[in-house]
């Protein structure tokens, strides 16, 4: 996978969330000149480029519509999930998503199976789930194999 975009209603409002979410300078809103008509996309997107080269994309969700043909879902159906190596780290994440603007949902805990993790949603409802792994990062089974 390469890029996830998401359908946002306010994409400067987004951007500005995910930068400072993220820890991303410079990344801004472009394509404005690209505006949307009644049947036709507009260019308006921010994307960011992580550490690992994945890219994400915050897009208006008229233009995402008028771009896939599908009516998209008002509630989320799936989570972006964001591995750290420890608690404190989790902690520290949740900390800036909430001073970024997200919604916290309920209090983090631990999972039978040893992983910590808190839910928020970011302003257009999208949820994301961060998780301390004790063993650090994403889970082995979850890892490419050769």
């Amino acid at each position: 996978m390469h890029a996830i975009t998401l359908a946002v209603a306010d994409v400067a409002r987004s951007a500005e969330f995910y930068r400072a979410l993220l820890g991303i300078d410079g990344s801004g809103v472009i394509g404005t000149e690209y505006p949307a008509t009644d049947t036709e996309a507009g260019g308006t997107t921010a994307m960011f480029t992580l550490d690992d080269g994945l890219i994400v994309s915050v897009y208006g969700r008229d233009d995402l519509a008028k771009d896939s043909g599908v009516a998209l879902a008002t509630a989320p159906s799936s989570t972006i999930g964001h591995f750290v190596e420890s608690q404190a780290d989790a902690e520290a994440f949740l900390e800036r998503a909430r001073a970024a603007g997200a919604t916290m949902l309920a209090p983090p805990y631990t999972r039978p199976w040893g992983m910590w993790s808190g839910f928020f949603r970011d302003p257009d409802g999208h949820l994301w789930e961060v998780v301390a792994n004790p063993g650090g990062g994403a889970p082995a089974d979850a890892r490419p194999t050769e």
